[in-house]
């Protein structure tokens, strides 16, 4: 991958690869730290149930990118990126003062409240991110590009969830330590996005609309007359659906199949993570430089034959019984161990397969007095994608009281319809943007 250690020494593309991945870094180490001191009670301020808590946390965090994605969109687009990323950052480092006040305090509302405000200070950042790298990257360097941002995302995840459940265990109930550790990630953000190269402006005559409804549906009325475009967005929020849908059962999963501990839980999603990392970066090594669809199936078929693969290993794991299996005894307690943590590492590789060469599409395709827009409307439908995985998995599993293999079995088999469809469908549009460009 003769770009990729270019890119990352270059000007043009570190300073807003580290400053995205400050960003995502600080969501996950906030999110998980918040989740474990409402699950292990560190604070005494809690009204209701620990899961109403935990799922009004995740409901809180996605409800901006509903609201605020379409405007993010109109001011990405008005405005110079580079300068409005700088005070993003710097509001970031205002939201998580209020976050320190929350944690040292003990007052949840204050954290909540926080974490409302991340969720609104990540759905501006989106569109900006998404929007820079087509200006700053040159069209055979799109694919690269967007590798190494799926990658660094999944290891910010990655890293941010363990970094928050470290702190916490570690702290001994001194909220102080988690304080201390996302301002200062927040403030290496900043520190990062003063290198961001300036940019141009793509449409300084716009008028931005401050009706977030309103400018929401325009948005996705604007993203659904570029068939094109809509095509590869409604791909892009199938695999949020998709991922979702898995990631969100990994601790059930591992605590009902695998009669595993909390630290089994992180290593799937390590073995997730990686998959994905590695995914995303062997795109380019095998897809080529220029942006094409071509790992697309590729990921596609991973994403079903690797999800009834999974099914599959969990039926084969034997009932263990005793204390719960920690990260070295799922070693040591046959194979069908071991086919699960494959299951899931080729589900991860298999996503990055899938969701790199769109994202390339999306920003390489998008009009460039538009890009930020699509950008958003591409957040609004990630949103209502996982919200409505969400609302598929409760049906199944807790209204019908189907088992999670079945779930995993009946994902697959829509993965496999649906990105048939996509891919049918691109295809075909792909082919006519091509003539209409010659003609």
């Amino acid at each position: 991958m003769s770009n990729r250690p270019s890119l990352l020494r270059d000007r043009r593309f570190l300073p807003m690869f580290l400053t995205q991945f400050f960003g995502a870094l600080n969501d996950n180490v906030y999110k998980q730290a918040l989740l474990l001191v409402i699950t292990f009670g560190l604070i005494q301020q809690q009204s209701a149930a620990i899961s109403t808590l935990n799922n009004l946390a995740a409901l809180l965090f996605i409800l901006p990118y509903f609201i605020f994605s379409a405007t993010a969109g109109q001011i990405a687009d008005k405005y110079e990126r580079a300068q409005l990323v700088r005070y993003l950052k710097l509001i970031e480092i205002g939201i998580m003062l209020l976050g320190t006040a929350g944690f040292l305090l003990g007052n949840l509302w204050l954290l909540l409240l926080a974490l409302f405000l991340m969720g609104t200070h990540s759905s501006f950042f989106g569109p900006i991110k998404y929007a820079i790298l087509p200006e700053v990257l040159k069209s055979d360097e799109l694919m690269s590009g967007n590798a190494l941002f799926q990658s660094g995302t999944s290891i910010a995840i990655l890293v941010g969830m363990i970094l928050g459940g470290a702190v916490i265990a570690s702290s001994a109930g001194n909220l102080l330590w988690i304080s201390i550790t996302v301002l200062s990630i927040a403030c290496l953000g900043y520190f990062s996005s003063r290198f961001i190269l300036k940019q141009n402006i793509a449409a300084p005559d716009l008028k931005v609309d401050w009706n977030f409804f309103r400018t929401s549906i325009q948005t996705l009325r604007y993203a659904k007359s570029l068939p094109l475009i809509f095509t590869i967005l409604l791909g892009n929020s199938w695999y949020w659906f998709y991922g979702a849908t898995y990631l969100t059962q990994i601790p059930q999963l591992t605590h009902e199949h695998l009669h595993g501990s909390e630290n089994v839980v992180s290593l799937l999603l390590t073995f997730f993570s990686v998959g994905i990392g590695v995914g995303s970066l062997l795109c380019r090594k095998i897809g080529g430089s220029d942006v094409n669809i071509k790992m697309v199936p590729f990921g596609a078929v991973g994403l079903t034959v690797f999800a009834f693969y999974l099914a599959a290993s969990l039926s084969a794991v034997p009932e263990v019984s005793g204390t719960r299996l920690g990260v070295m005894d799922v070693f040591t307690h046959g194979a069908s161990y071991y086919h699960v943590m494959l299951s899931v590492t080729l589900l991860g590789v298999s996503g990055g397969f899938y969701i790199v060469p769109l994202y390339a599409m999306m920003q390489a395709y998008s009009p460039r007095s538009h890009r930020a827009r699509v950008v958003a409307a591409n957040n609004i439908l990630n949103a209502v994608f996982m919200v409505s995985s969400a609302i598929f998995s409760i049906i199944i599993l807790s209204i019908l009281k189907i088992d999670m293999q079945v779930l995993f079995c009946i994902t697959a088999i829509l993965s496999a319809i649906f990105s048939l469809c996509l891919l049918k469908r691109l295809k075909s549009l792909l082919a006519t943007t091509a003539s209409t460009l010659e003609d």
